[in-house]
């Protein structure tokens, strides 16, 4: 199955948990263990399999631990059910050569799914990606961070430059594989992104800690035409401090699925 097959099995809305191990936030027990992001990163795959439909590692806060960090990355996406997609969250762009190793890296040796990657160097630094069909990208398009429309909402020929990226992933995508990055923060903005986008899959942060709004986001994807996946992270992962924080991720993932999924 390719990946634009995988993204049309699943339901309009999915469940994606982001998973950041960021160390300090760890529950006390975990960090005393061999290997903690594994024990950590494990145990909420564990609870929630049933929920989610997507993992999102974030790759600095095991870039971090240098080669250990790695080792136990590898270790988790490995934990990931084949029938989730799991997404690299390393926002990668860069020239031709460079994307291609970067492209290797999280697709052959660490055998992530998909990756969130960065368009600003252009087509040629998004192409190296999308050789497998198997393997799919998610293109930052209009982020939730205070400081993306420093540049994102900056208008060029017209329209803002968010339009003018999702324009340059509809031409990327010959194989079905390229999707959209898009904050549930800014529903505001999202009639024209999904008018243009037409029917590539959404990676959605932005929900749960960071508040995006749940309804505004149902109401806005209605009569959308892919599958989107509404990512959640710190407010499941770090639900509980304490030994129960995998039954604590489990409770808040089915609050988040029983109010826009189910």
């Amino acid at each position: 199955m390719n990946f634009a097959q995988k993204v049309k099995s699943y339901k309009k809305i999915n469940l994606c948990i982001g998973l950041d191990p960021v160390w300090e936030k760890l529950p006390e027990h975990i960090r005393t263990s061999e290997q903690p992001l594994v024990e950590f990163c494990g145990e909420i795959i564990d609870k929630t399999k049933d929920i989610a439909v997507s993992y999102k590692p974030n790759l600095a806060f095991f870039e971090v631990f240098g080669s250990k960090g790695w080792d136990q990355l590898k270790q988790v996406v490995s934990l990931v059910p084949d029938d989730c997609i799991v997404i690299a969250d390393g926002k990668r762009g860069d020239i031709g050569s460079t994307a291609a190793a970067y492209s290797t890296s999280i697709f052959d040796k660490l055998s992530f799914d998909a990756a969130t990657v960065n368009a600003y160097l252009g087509a040629d630094s998004i192409e190296p990606f999308l050789k497998n069909p198997e393997k799919g990208i998610f293109i930052l398009t209009l982020t939730t961070n205070p400081g993306g429309s420093d540049l994102q909402s900056l208008v060029c020929e017209g329209e803002p430059l968010y339009i003018h990226v999702v324009r340059l992933a509809r031409r990327l995508n010959r194989l079905g594989n390229v999707g959209l990055v898009v904050g549930a923060t800014k529903t505001q903005y999202w009639n024209k992104i999904l008018e243009t986008a037409v029917d590539m899959p959404l990676l959605i942060p932005g929900i749960g800690a960071q508040g995006g709004d749940i309804d505004a986001l149902k109401l806005e994807l209605a009569d959308y035409a892919s599958a989107a996946f509404v990512n959640a992270s710190r407010s499941i992962i770090y639900a509980s401090s304490e030994r129960d924080f995998g039954e604590r991720a489990r409770e808040e993932a089915l609050k988040l699925y029983e109010h826009f999924i189910a």
